[in-house]
């Protein structure tokens, strides 16, 4: 049986459907696609139901499973039948994108770009600089501001620390005015004929020969009479002494009276009318303030003007083994320099040149520019004791004494001060109460650290003053009262 036999057989067992009228031949139906719109399936009309044939599985080795027949399809049987429609599926092309007009180029465009690009570029440029124009303008006003104000505070400092009057050193400069202070040249030129130059004869004894030699120094006129001040050191041991003014003229010298341990020596000359020193104040000194010493370095360059500044207050000078209180300068100060005057920009004596640091260090290093000289506060009183008696009538406590240990002091819980070593018998310290191992640690006001801060706290009072002196003793402090003595005379 073939296949054409097989579908007669079925079609017969079909029930025939009632009879009716024979529909019109029908085309499948064809969707038409419009463009741009997608096309919405319509409702399709549901055929009657037919019964379903039933299919046989054909067995595997059927003749018409085996190839080629097997790619062909088969035949649909119900295609045929009434009632049955079949539909072809639409196909849907997806609308092409609407072209997109293209802009006509315009001649020229390229350069116009470039030039906007420029103009931007230039504008960009123009505002930034401004703004930072602009902020270092500001930044400058901000730090002009600033600097003027630092610079009126320290005018101010300056003001209250160095001003003119009484005594105060005024810190020189070029073009200062007589309210403000006077330059180097101004100091010299009113200052140079009250200085003078000093040689001395001395004679000294070597192995039983008496060897004649000289030694030269400077000094400077202390009053109209003829009075001079120098170094004890310059005129110790002199046969004669000669001093010899700016002009040239010589004057044999006498020698009033000196202190070797505070370095000042007063001379008498026989002249009138000489032009004196004015005297300032030491202590009205800072740090900075400039200076200018006048001399006779090496005993041949007469008066010779040195310039430099103070460079430290209170220096601690060891001179022939003594300690002696000094200011420190960077002015010149040479060989034949000691004695002279040392003045501040108001043309003041503040202080006597007197020693420097001079040598080689181990390195191989040259010590310049520390040179030292005596405060005149610290020796002005003196000078008025030899002038006026001929010897200085300072205060006298009457004790020998000693610095303190700082190891000790640490170690035991000592305070600093002036050790006594010994107490003069009959002296004021001794009538006032000072024992042996007593600390000093203060004398009429002013404390004391150390030998030297008892010398120069005597120096500020005369014989006759009533001074509170206090003490450590055995782990207490104790206040006592002395009546100072007249220093003895050598």
């Amino acid at each position: 049986m073939d296949e054409n036999d097989l579908i007669e057989q079925q079609a017969q067992a079909v029930p025939e459907p009632e009879s009716q009228p024979q529909p019109e031949a029908q085309t499948e139906p064809q969707i038409e696609v419009q463009p741009q719109v997608e096309a919405q399936p319509q409702p399709q009309p549901q055929p009657q139901s037919q019964p379903q044939p039933q299919h046989q599985p054909q067995p595997q080795n059927h003749p018409w499973a085996m190839p080629p027949y097997t790619q062909a399809p088969a035949p649909n049987p119900w295609q045929s039948a009434p009632g049955y429609y079949t539909y072809q599926k639409p196909v849907y092309t997806p609308p092409a994108p609407p072209a997109q007009p293209q802009a006509k180029q315009k001649e020229g465009g390229f350069w116009k770009s470039v030039l906007i690009s420029s103009v931007v570029a230039l504008l960009c440029c123009g505002i930034t600089a401004g703004c930072v124009s602009a902020y270092w303008q500001q930044r400058n006003n901000d730090l002009t501001r600033s600097f003027n104000e630092k610079l009126d505070i320290l005018r101010e400092e300056i003001q209250q620390n160095s001003h003119a009057g009484s005594g105060d050193s005024v810190s020189g400069s070029p073009g200062a005015t007589e309210e403000g202070g006077l330059t180097p040249a101004q100091v010299y030129a009113r200052n140079c004929n009250s200085v003078v130059a000093i040689e001395c004869v001395v004679v000294e004894e070597y192995f039983g020969q008496f060897i004649e030699g000289t030694a030269a120094g400077s000094g400077f006129i202390l009053s109209e009479d003829g009075y001079v001040v120098s170094n004890y050191h310059v005129v110790d041991g002199a046969e004669t002494i000669t001093v010899i003014d700016n002009g040239g003229k010589s004057y044999d010298a006498q020698y009033i009276g000196g202190d070797a341990a505070n370095d000042i020596a007063l001379l008498k000359i026989e002249a009138e009318g000489l032009k004196p020193v004015t005297v300032g104040s030491s202590d009205d000194l800072i740090v900075g303030d400039q200076v200018v010493a006048i001399g006779n370095p090496l005993g041949e360059l007469a008066s010779t003007l040195t310039v430099g500044y103070i460079s430290a207050k209170d220096r601690i000078v060891t001179t022939d083994g003594t300690q002696i209180n000094m200011l420190q300068t960077d002015a010149a100060i040479n060989p034949g320099n000691s004695g002279g005057p040392l003045f501040n920009m108001k043309g003041q004596v503040i202080g006597i040149t007197s020693a420097k640091y001079s040598g080689v260090l181990d390195s191989g290093a040259t010590i310049e520019g520390i040179g030292f000289a005596i405060p005149v506060d610290d020796v002005m009183g003196m000078l008025e004791d030899l002038r006026d008696y001929g010897y200085i009538t300072g205060a006298f406590l009457g004790v020998n004494v000693s610095n303190v240990d700082t190891v000790i002091s640490e170690l035991y819980g000592m305070p600093m001060g002036a050790l006594v070593r010994s107490v003069v018998s009959g002296s004021c310290a001794q009538k006032g109460g000072i024992q042996a191992k007593d600390i000093i640690t203060n004398l009429g006001g002013y404390d004391i650290e150390n030998l030297n801060d008892l010398t120069r706290a005597l120096r500020k009072f005369k014989a006759g003053d009533t001074v509170s002196v206090t003490v450590y003793r055995s782990g207490n402090q104790v206040q006592l009262s002395v009546v100072l003595d007249e220093k003895p005379q050598e």
